[in-house]
């Protein structure tokens, strides 16, 4: 049996191979790069003052009319933290991450569960039977304006517009394949106080499978909102291999001033 032993056996059994079967040896590995210097380590950013978290977000939002006021639990630093304003305050709003640039992606009946397709966390998930091998998924979340860093005065006075977005595909497994149903709620999360329901009708127009938007601004609604409750209903058929769907996406609801 041949011994091998360190880099001058390998060199002198190369050699002895000859020219026309020589084999190169792998090139040495590459040098570590050098320790970072201190002047490249990223330093923790201070924290803002309250008067530039203001700026900042001033910056953002435009200017405040003068009768808005901060109450003392509400600093402009932890506004500036939670970004109530302008933001969206749903949970999961893209479960599938599916883009509504593009048409639907093809999807066949699936025997898999809605949860299974993609991150539904924060949503409420059900199920309506209906006739003929039909059902709605019911998908709803209950959003808290006070937990999202918004406040009492700013929404009893000033009454910022709430707006619901939403975007389904024209599945046309049915006429009418998506519901919206968005009620505003008091501090007891029942009382109604506003409310918005629309069912859209396919028109027929168009290829099957593009996307179309549903929205709606709540604005001058009267005092004492603290909840948004958001709901709404996508349609399936049942099919011998499993459940085809109406996809849904970007859902939203957000707080804007009024102009």
């Amino acid at each position: 049996m041949e011994k091998t032993g360190g880099p001058a056996a390998v060199g002198a059994g190369t050699e002895a191979e000859g020219p026309g079967s020589a084999r190169e040896l792998p090139p040495p590995p590459p040098s570590p790069p050098p320790p970072a210097t201190p002047e490249a380590l990223e330093l923790p950013q201070p924290e803002p003052s309250e008067a530039s978290a203001r700026q900042l977000l001033l910056d953002e939002w435009g200017p405040l009319g003068e009768s808005l006021l901060l109450p003392a639990t509400v600093t402009w630093k932890l506004l500036l933290l939670r970004r109530p304003l302008y933001r969206n305050l749903l949970r999961s709003p893209n479960p599938e991450g599916i883009n509504i640039y593009q048409p639907a992606p093809a999807r066949g009946p699936t025997r898999q569960p809605l949860e299974a397709l993609g991150n539904f966390q924060g949503w409420r998930i059900g199920t309506e039977q209906l006739q003929q091998n039909l059902s709605w998924t019911v998908k709803q979340q209950c959003v808290n304006l006070l937990a999202e860093g918004l406040w009492e005065e700013l929404l009893d006075d000033e009454q910022p517009d709430i707006t619901v977005m939403d975007w389904y595909e024209d599945s046309r497994l049915d006429q009418c394949v998506y519901e919206l149903h968005v009620w505003l709620l008091a501090s007891d999360c029942r009382t109604v106080i506003a409310q918005h329901h629309v069912a859209p009708r396919s028109s027929g127009r168009g290829s099957p499978g593009h996307w179309i938007q549903v929205s709606h601004v709540f604005r001058q609604y009267g005092p004492g909102v603290r909840f948004v409750h958001f709901l709404h209903k996508t349609k399936n058929r049942t099919e011998p291999g499993g459940i085809r769907r109406t996809r849904v996406t970007d859902s939203s609801v957000s707080v804007q001033l009024r102009e």
